[in-house]
């Protein structure tokens, strides 16, 4: 049911909007208002109307995720994240999930580095209800050694199956460690084995009592609902919850600037297709201390970004030394993100002559920029994918609360397709430049 999700995987483009405070009227990009409210005890509302058929989202953002585990405590978001499905004072474990399949509803959480939600995807009319039980297990999580050591099994065999078995998992892990010495982000969502062999219920409680707040709640309404209404139900359930105080204050470690290139490999007979990724610490949309992000959300789709990107035509169909190559990038992190870039090579090709192909590529970028076309054709995808994410009210609710989630504004939101718009050759090239000549982490997967 639950699952960890890391925040690249969840690189979701931003669409346009324009936001309306409570009583206020704007059209978003599907034609909606978007109403925000904050309640008395600091809960943040955002409600974003779609009317195409009778169902909502309801989704509760907390603004805690792995980076915000205690030291020698990893794990302990997502480990909490299981936890909060196992029953409160007044609703036993299972009687959540069970109501909402009943009622033909779908359910899911997932932690994040940098946050943890919980949603339901079900009729409207049942959203009052939905409300009930997320403000409930709020407030009222019971937990018992019975209910908790249980569970530690659960998420070390998770470890197990998704990570210790797998030698590509393993791979981006030890890049990720070595990417990042200081900030958490080289922590692993779901934890590191030895210490989630220690968590308990204390460790639960205490993490369940600092975060799980109203005042450090955001709750998204997406679907057929008035936004009088969403904020009438949330007064009448979430509205009853006492704040705690101020919200709790993110403490996280500034990875320090790079000053060496680093190597590691894994080597395993189980890997059939050896592979290659190198990454580069970079600012995110938080850090960065001009536009730099929007130009390397642009320089990701050109560099990497499909079968017309400068590294899937130059290694895989001129030169043939690779058969997949690509580029990533997520400016929506708290800290300092990260810029990917992978290549899968061609039969009798070593990494590292494929390395070195991969460096060719990015040197003729920053030496001779981009061409407008290409620049053009980028911004053309990128924004189709921004408003594609209007047809979903997931991705609505998930824009909208992983941007809050991480200190951004509605205004943010609103603003970032007009930001990408502004990105000239010119800046997509001094990213390049600025970013791409820092010394990286390279990571190798070989057979054994």
């Amino acid at each position: 049911m639950t699952s960890s999700v890391a925040s690249k995987s969840l690189s979701l483009k931003r669409f346009a909007s324009t936001v309306a405070d409570t009583g206020a009227a704007g059209t978003a990009g599907a034609g909606a208002e978007v109403v925000t409210h904050t309640l008395a005890n600091g809960l943040d509302i955002v409600v974003i109307p779609d009317r195409r058929v009778p169902v909502v989202t309801h989704m509760v953002w907390y603004r805690n995720g792995s980076g915000d585990d205690p030291a020698r405590k990893s794990g302990i978001a997502h480990f909490l994240e299981h936890l909060m499905f196992k029953g409160t004072k007044t609703h036993p474990t299972g009687e959540f999930s069970h109501l909402v399949a009943s009622l033909g509803g779908q359910e899911n959480a997932f932690t994040s580095y940098d946050y943890t939600a919980y949603y339901q995807r079900i009729a409207k009319e049942h959203l009052g209800t939905m409300m009930h039980y997320e403000a409930d297990r709020m407030t009222g999580l019971v937990l018992s050694d019975d209910v908790v050591d249980p569970e530690r099994l659960v998420v070390l065999e998770e470890r197990r199956l998704r990570t210790d078995s797998d030698p590509a998992a393993q791979l981006h892990e030890a890049v990720a460690a070595t990417l990042y010495t200081h900030n958490p982000y080289g922590t692993p969502i779901i934890g590191w084995n030895h210490e989630i062999e220690t968590l308990d219920r204390h460790d639960a409680v205490a993490y369940y009592e600092r975060f799980y707040t109203p005042e450090n709640a955001i709750l998204v309404v997406a679907g057929d609902v008035e936004a009088d209404d969403v904020i009438r139900l949330a007064e009448s359930t979430y509205g009853l919850i006492a704040p705690r105080g101020a919200r709790p204050v993110r403490e996280r470690a500034v990875e320090p600037a790079a000053v060496a290139e680093k190597r590691v490999s894994v080597s395993d007979a189980r890997v059939e297709q050896p592979y290659l990724q190198r990454s580069w610490v970079v600012p995110s949309a938080r850090t960065q201390t001009g536009s730099e992000a929007y130009a390397l959300e642009l320089l990701s789709e050109i560099l990497g970004g499909g079968q017309t990107s400068l590294l899937y035509r130059h290694l895989v169909l001129d030169q043939r030394v690779a058969v997949g190559a690509g580029s990533g990038y997520h400016a929506s992190m708290l800290n300092d993100s990260r810029f990917d870039v992978y290549a899968v090579p061609a039969p009798g090709i070593t990494l590292d002559a494929l390395d070195e192909a991969v460096s060719g590529v990015i040197r003729q970028l920053i030496d001779t920029g981009v061409s407008q076309a290409e620049l053009e054709r980028a911004r053309t995808r990128f924004i189709a994918e921004m408003i594609y994410a209007q047809d979903s009210q997931v991705h609505m609710a998930h824009i909208y609360g992983s941007a809050l989630a991480i200190g951004e504004t509605v205004a943010d939101v609103q603003q970032w397709t007009d930001r990408i718009e502004a990105v000239d050759a010119a800046a997509v090239q001094e990213a390049a430049r600025r970013f791409l000549t820092r010394p990286h982490t390279s990571g190798y997967l070989l057979p054994a």
